[in-house]
């Protein structure tokens, strides 16, 4: 009877293994092919990222050209009718204080 169950079980453990070794098989496909989809998704990611890389030269391209100074008294000059300040059109205005204030700051 002894040898009857040690038999069985025997047998047990061969047909557990027989049966793992499929499923680890499919396992390994399973993560082999996860494996590739997320590859897959960091080259697109990648490639996005360069695009916005470029993308992002050019506009700091174009906000260079924009904000220069010559550009910027061109349209001053001739689109605005705007000309540089003579001396004579300076004026300054000098605020005294109300005399509760010193100027260090104290009362």
């Amino acid at each position: 009877m002894k040898r009857k169950y040690g038999r069985v079980r025997e047998t047990l453990v061969v047909c557990l293994i027989a049966l793992s070794i499929p499923l680890l098989l499919i396992a390994g496909g399973m993560q082999s092919r996860k494996y590739e989809d997320l590859s897959d998704e960091i080259s697109a990611l990648e490639k996005k990222q360069e695009a916005l890389v470029e993308e992002n030269k050019k506009i700091v391209t174009d906000i260079s050209l924009l904000a220069s100074t010559e550009r910027i008294e061109k349209i001053a000059e001739n689109e605005l009718g705007m000309h540089k300040a003579q001396t004579d059109d300076i004026v300054r205005v000098e605020m005294k204080g109300n005399g509760s204030a010193k100027s260090d700051g104290t009362k």
